[in-house]
């Protein structure tokens, strides 16, 4: 059961709490910077969770500068589109509606104004600018790192981090692949599940990985799957390098 911070209140909630309702994800987001597209990869990232549990979700971008300019980021990012908040109807039957918004500020305080539940997500300091970085990937991995509740810093030293744990996976996915296929083994699935239905906790499930690419008892195909089943939840594009190994 997914579980999440509501920030307005501090204490955690059920983010599809009827099995058959229909969540609104809603996330507030204007002007194009890091910290704009760390709202939008949060919602991303929630979104997924609440389609691997079997809720359907409809996924809103509402904000008032740079929309077209944010949504390529965005897309660049492998965020998957949101559809437009200026067309929002009625009577669609919600069970839930969640609003993402960076913390602090207007935004996240006019997000509230409805009652409905509030995902804040801290701020980034620093600049990058999506055509200075090779692989999009590599950024995303970057905003993954630390929980969304936490302010973070991008810096060279966060970019080369993500860019060589990338680069490793990949590697290790594709080698992986040429193994015997095997099921991801119950107590993997189990604690990556956890992770992820605590509040979002994506360095949750970085850890689990790195604990699957170092478990000497684990089969290289049962790791394999295991990397393939958390990159739904991720959006790393970890297979991309299946076949390429000589």
């Amino acid at each position: 059961m997914l579980r999440i911070i509501d920030s307005r209140t501090g204490e955690p909630v059920e983010a599809a709490p009827a099995r058959r309702g229909l969540t609104r994800v809603q996330a507030h987001a204007s002007g194009l910077d890091a910290s704009a597209l760390r709202v939008l990869l949060v919602a991303d990232v929630l979104v997924r969770a609440l389609e691997l549990g079997g809720h359907p979700v409809w996924a809103i971008l509402t904000g008032a500068r740079q929309q077209a300019e944010l949504r390529a980021a965005a897309t660049t990012l492998g965020i998957r589109p949101f559809e437009d908040g200026q067309d929002l109807a009625a009577g669609l039957g919600e069970a839930q509606v969640i609003h993402v918004a960076e913390r602090p500020g207007p935004a996240a305080g006019g997000a509230s104004a409805d009652g409905a539940v509030l995902v804040g997500v801290a701020p980034v300091a620093g600049r990058v600018a999506l055509e200075g970085v090779a692989d999009p990937a590599v950024l995303r991995l970057a905003l993954l790192a630390a929980p969304h509740g936490t302010s973070l810093r991008l810096d060279a030293d966060a970019l080369d981090e993500a860019a060589r744990s990338l680069a490793r996976w990949r590697r290790a996915v594709a080698g992986w692949a040429r193994k015997p296929s095997r099921p991801v083994p119950e107590e993997v699935r189990g604690r990556l599940r956890t992770a992820w239905e605590n509040d979002l906790d994506v360095p949750g499930v970085l850890g689990v990985l790195r604990w699957v690419e170092a478990e000497p008892g684990l089969p290289d195909g049962a790791r394999f799957e295991t990397y393939a089943y958390a990159d739904r939840l991720l959006g790393l594009d970890l297979v991309r390098d299946i076949g390429s190994l000589a």
